[in-house]
């Protein structure tokens, strides 16, 4: 049955406000990139590290406080129950790291080698100086900026990173709120080692 030419304009009409609803409702997500780096922060959150040991699968899941400046880096790891983990500190020439009263501070020319001796899984703090605020360089040597819209990127040194969650996705900064590093080499995981990072809202 042909439709009347006096109902098409009609039928027109609903079909783009439709449409125009639709694109309100799905918009895109913000382009917004992140603050500009800072050599001085400190943040606070949570974190759970998955990893293997001697062929076994083992998690560890807590509290940190990290501190940092331009040329240091002190961490402390705590249990859900505040349980002192270990407080990691790092200069531009050594990092140590302390296990509350069990034995005495560990030092190493770098913080990465000493976080798996010590407590078998990594940590890289070298890398979360840059990655807690949006920033890597990616495995081609570029700088990488996060946002909402550009939220996944292989680092130079072996690290997938993805974006997850903001914590205003939508305002003028977006700041990150989650965070998954998983350990990557030629493309594939490996030590099934990677990290959830959960970082508090800034008034928290």
């Amino acid at each position: 049955m042909t439709t009347p030419s006096f109902i098409r304009p009609l039928l027109l009409a609903v079909a783009l406000s439709a449409a125009v609803a639709g694109c309100a409702t799905t918009g895109p997500r913000s382009t917004a990139v992140v603050a500009p780096y800072s050599d001085k922060t400190e943040l606070t959150g949570r974190l759970t590290i998955n990893f293997s040991r001697d062929g076994k699968k083992e998690s560890m899941t807590g509290k940190y406080d990290w501190q940092q400046d331009k040329d240091n880096v002190n961490v402390s790891l705590t249990s859900p129950l505040g349980q002192m983990i270990a407080v990691i500190k790092v200069t531009p020439h050594s990092a140590t790291l302390t296990q509350g009263d069990k034995a005495p501070p560990q030092t190493a020319p770098t913080v990465d080698a000493l976080t798996q001796k010590a407590l078998g899984w990594t940590l890289p703090v070298s890398g979360l100086r840059y990655w807690l605020q949006g920033y890597a360089t990616d495995s081609d040597g570029k700088p990488f900026t996060a946002s909402p819209a550009n939220d996944t990127v292989i680092t130079r040194d072996g690290w997938k990173l993805e974006y997850v969650d903001w914590q205003d996705e939508k305002a003028a900064v977006p700041r990150p709120k989650l965070i998954y590093a998983t350990r990557i080499a030629l493309g594939q995981a490996v030590d099934d080692m990677n990290i959830r990072i959960f970082i508090d809202a800034p008034d928290q």
